[in-house]
């Protein structure tokens, strides 16, 4: 019987920030690891950049000071996984993250189109896997926000999902009294 090795198993947080010191990655790649996998992300188009202004504008003014909001940074997401949501709310200030990065979000955001099924499945699974409470999911192709929360971290699943349309106002989980209209978070056409 072969043994698995940590190369069998893909890469680690600590192999993979190592091909970034090494210079195997450059700090522009548009890559992410996923469950020990590298995968490349798209480039984006016009839609998914202003989807993630608004966003980012949206849950800033609805959270304040309460917590810091990132824009497709680092989340250490457990031992093999370091995506990088397009928002996260994270905890503390942004000096609390010089040395480390965050690996524990309130509020994960993705803006999906072609990416949906891996922001559903791969993705839905790691951040229930970092016990995120409450993970979003921007869906441009059907102009609907897909909420999960009640995220169970050794299944790594979310036994809740609510879907909220243009007319909603939701409320963020962690953050109570924090609103924001799903209107101010997709595009109008």
């Amino acid at each position: 019987m072969a043994h698995n090795t940590q190369q069998d198993l893909g890469y680690d947080v600590e192999s993979y920030f190592d091909l970034l010191r090494g210079g195997v990655l450059q700090h522009d790649d548009r890559v992410e690891l996923l469950d020990g996998v590298i995968v490349a992300s798209p480039p984006q188009l016009p839609l998914h950049a202003a989807v993630i202004m608004r966003v980012d504008s949206a849950l800033r003014a609805a959270v304040g000071d309460r917590v810091s909001v990132r824009v497709q940074l680092p989340l250490l997401a457990g031992p093999r996984s370091v995506p990088e949501p397009d928002v996260a709310l994270v905890a503390g200030r942004p000096a609390d993250y010089d040395v480390n990065h965050p690996t524990r979000a309130v509020l994960v955001v993705e803006i999906a189109d072609s990416s949906l099924p891996q922001d559903r499945l791969s993705k839905a699974r790691i951040y229930a896997g970092c016990d995120t409470p409450e993970y979003w999911i921007v869906n441009l192709r059907d102009r609907r926000l897909e909420i999960r929360t009640e995220p169970d971290r050794r299944a790594r699943v979310y036994a809740s999902l609510h879907v909220a349309t243009m007319g909603d106002v939701v409320e963020l989980v962690a953050l109570r009294g924090a609103r924001v209209a799903v209107a101010d978070l997709l595009p109008r056409y």
